[in-house]
């Protein structure tokens, strides 16, 4: 993937962060979707950002954002597609959390191949190509500034390995593997985050076992790749994306700091 394009997309998150920050939880209007997610006006500020921005960056790639979805089918999908959550974590948001995340993903063979995840109140974001590399960048008003860190996920270590887990789908069965795989940390949070502390080597593990969106994880599968890890379904098998019939849903994964670890879920 050419490095302009990666850059070209990087500057449209940053944009698309910027409007966030425009549009704070506490005065941006918000209303509860069909299936009872929230969503707010710096979730669809964002995301008219990002469409307008790939149309220039990438023509003729499909793109396929979540509040777009609500209103219209998807595009015809072909060999290469982007993938958009403009504000992943809306309820951190509006609880007036830092953790929310802006993802864009880009998707070749129906799998993840370059990832950008923007944590626009933390100042940070993230990037990786699969098969070259994952960085951290800062954040500023004008973009991104010169501070640029390479990143890397870390072997799984003899004991207290962390795992970083959702603060919002935690649930009995996922304790339970934890436990099985000797996990003795773990570090709650919102949004694609989780996926970032596994590319940056500060957490080894991230498992969600219950169902979620395409859209909520390419690009934090896509960064964790780069970085040296591993994404796969609980069974230990490729994820696959793409999956139009299935409105994008995805049953479940586990993200892996170090790939020789992968095992399935349950013996």
């Amino acid at each position: 993937m050419a490095a302009r394009l990666l850059d070209d997309l990087t500057a449209i998150v940053v944009q698309a962060s910027a409007v966030i920050l425009a549009n704070p939880a506490s005065t941006a209007a918000r209303r509860t979707k069909d299936d009872q997610s929230p969503v707010t006006a710096a979730d669809e500020a964002a995301e008219a950002v990002i469409l307008r921005g790939c149309v220039r960056a990438a023509p003729g790639i499909p793109v396929v954002s979540e509040e777009d979805m609500t209103r219209s089918a998807p595009p015809a999908l072909g060999g290469s597609f982007i993938l958009v959550d403009p504000l992943d974590g809306t309820r951190e948001f509006i609880a007036g959390r830092d953790e929310f995340t802006v993802n864009l993903a880009i998707v070749t063979g129906r799998t993840p191949i370059a990832g950008i995840v923007a944590a626009p109140a933390l100042g940070l974001l993230w990037r990786g190509i699969v098969g070259a590399h994952a960085e951290r960048l800062r954040l500023s008003a004008s973009g991104v500034t010169g501070e640029t860190q390479t990143i890397r996920s870390r072997r799984w270590p003899g004991h207290d390995a962390i795992a970083a887990v959702s603060r919002s789908h935690y649930e009995a069965e996922t304790d339970s593997l934890l436990q099985r795989f000797g996990v003795t940390q773990r570090q709650s949070s919102g949004s694609s985050l989780k996926f970032c502390r596994l590319a940056e080597g500060v957490a080894d593990i991230y498992p969600r076992l219950s169902p979620t969106c395409e859209w909520d994880i390419a690009a934090g599968h896509a960064l964790v790749v780069a970085a040296g890890g591993a994404v796969t379904t609980p069974q230990a098998e490729p994820l696959v994306y793409g999956d139009a019939g299935g409105k994008f849903r995805v049953p479940g994964f586990i993200a892996w700091g170090d790939p020789a670890k992968v095992q399935p879920s349950s013996r």
